[in-house]
């Protein structure tokens, strides 16, 4: 078994309110960022995990956010990076 560091984003669906995401962005406007058009809030999740190669790393970090760290009605995910560790 060797050791993987996972690297994940979720953030809310396109098209699914995100008043976080709102504020922050009529903060950038308030503060002259007037170029920004949508800001979305999600999470960051670093896993450490153990598996047999970096494909079967990623695939239990797809399962991990099918099953439980993403809703799968209002969020979306990306397993952003696989690095051994």
């Amino acid at each position: 078994m060797n050791r993987y560091r996972l690297s994940i984003h979720i953030v809310p669906r396109r098209g699914i309110l995100d008043p976080q995401g709102k504020a922050v962005a009529d903060a950038l406007h308030t503060l002259g960022f007037a170029q920004v058009s949508d800001v979305r809030v999600g999470r960051y999740l670093v896993v450490d995990s153990q598996a047999e190669s970096a494909d079967a790393a990623r695939n239990a970090a797809r399962v991990m956010c099918e099953k439980l760290l993403a809703n799968p009605v209002t969020e979306d995910f990306e397993i952003a990076a696989v690095e051994q560790s």
